[in-house]
């Protein structure tokens, strides 16, 4: 089984910066989700096999940016500018099966294989 492992979650004050990453257990097209207390999971952006393809939620345009480091096998959300809005569970998913191509990379469905889901707080 593909296995996604999260980690650099954690609080930050309005304004500041945090990087996540998710560890995979192979190379696939990836996709970062995340969902606010009391509201449904949303796509925050996603990137294709070799980062020819990115895409980002209007809400997180300019301050966020989706890499991976295919050597590593670790893909990265770099966040900046942070707002208290930003708070949320964080989750990193792979679609095993596809690539970029004709992906709906905004639909939860498309992705086969989740990480665990990491806390990011922004305080006020």
């Amino acid at each position: 089984q593909v296995q996604l492992v999260e980690s650099g979650g954690g609080l930050v004050q309005a304004g500041g910066s945090l990087r996540l990453s998710c560890a995979v257990s192979g190379r696939y097209v990836m996709g970062w989700f995340r969902q606010a207390p009391g509201k449904e999971r949303e796509a925050v952006a996603a990137i294709g096999l070799q980062s020819d393809n990115r895409t980002y939620a209007d809400s997180v345009k300019g301050r966020f940016t989706i890499s991976r480091d295919n050597a590593k096998n670790t893909v990265y959300l770099q966040m900046n500018s942070l707002k208290p809005e930003d708070t949320a569970v964080y989750y990193c998913a792979a679609d095993t099966h596809g690539s970029w191509c004709g992906v709906k990379w905004y639909r939860a469905a498309e992705y086969d294989a989740w990480g665990q889901g990491i806390q990011v707080t922004v305080s006020s």
